[in-house]
């Protein structure tokens, strides 16, 4: 039987309380809530810190944290963001694996207009600076893939040992400046990766479902949380993230496959 990951994205750098009030803000708030989607079926858990004002921020102490309250509660495995503030510096934007060693991080593979409104800039020399600190730092890098360019970019970095095989995918789709989130989409930029890897996928508002029914028929991963969608289903806001993982894992489990644990997940991931 199949195991599938449930990676919970709980908080993000953009949504904010008055979206929906259960987002989880602070270090606290969001180790808590991290652990209760444990509880639910998550396998990993995908983090972005926010300042006191609610906006995104990489500050290291913010990340030692909350990654210190999750290990005290559970196994989950970490990833960190690397993208949390379009204002963050090369060197702020890695610091903080330095110094929590997560277990994953997030490898955004190219730069693209964000929202229409601003740019999203991971430029050649950060991408190759970025891949090197992981290996250094015994993270594996999520790479995350927006549209197809990324694919071929990230092969040029495993062919110049900046990235190692087996990589790890995660094709974010439906966010605006990226590929739209459709079936069509998912099935096209899956196969363009390499042989051998994994990967999950995610749908940005309201195709999160269709994206994820597809994603386990097709015998990937999932994303599921706040920081991709704060509505539950139509006009209906999510009561938490765990509520979300509850879903992804029930679908996990309707298809024949078993919810992996993070201990699967390690092995799935080849971190052991």
């Amino acid at each position: 039987m199949s195991k599938t990951m449930i990676t919970v994205a709980t908080t993000g750098a953009w949504p904010a309380k008055k979206d929906n009030p259960n987002i989880p803000m602070t270090p606290r708030e969001i180790a808590d809530d991290v652990y209760e989607c444990y509880k639910a079926g998550a396998a990993i858990c995908h983090l972005h810190m926010r300042d006191d004002e609610g906006k995104g921020t990489m500050d290291t102490a913010r990340f030692e944290e909350t990654v210190g309250y999750i290990r005290e509660q559970c196994d989950i495995l970490i990833n960190c963001t690397t993208s949390g503030d379009l204002n963050a510096t090369d060197e702020t934007r890695q610091a903080h694996l330095k110094v929590c060693k997560p277990d994953l991080a997030s490898y955004d593979c190219g730069s693209m207009n964000w929202m229409h409104n601003s740019l999203f800039l991971n430029h050649p020399r950060f991408l190759e600076e970025l891949g090197m600190t992981m290996q250094e730092c015994g993270v594996k890098p999520e790479i995350e893939i927006f549209d197809a360019g990324m694919i071929y970019n990230s092969i040029h970095y495993l062919k110049k040992g900046v990235l190692k095989a087996p990589a790890h995918y995660q094709f974010v789709l439906g966010a605006a400046g990226g590929s739209a989130a459709t079936v069509e989409n998912l099935v096209y930029l899956k196969n363009l990766i390499p042989k051998g890897c994994t990967w999950g996928a995610l749908g940005i508002g309201k195709q999160h479902v269709p994206i994820m029914l597809a994603a386990v028929a097709m015998g990937g991963h999932l994303r599921v949380g706040m920081e991709d969608n704060v509505y539950y289903g139509p006009g209906e806001l999510a009561r938490s993230n765990a509520q979300l993982v509850e879903r992804a894992a029930k679908i996990i489990k309707t298809a024949g496959n078993q919810v992996a644990t993070p201990e699967d997940a390690k092995n799935i991931l080849s971190l052991n």
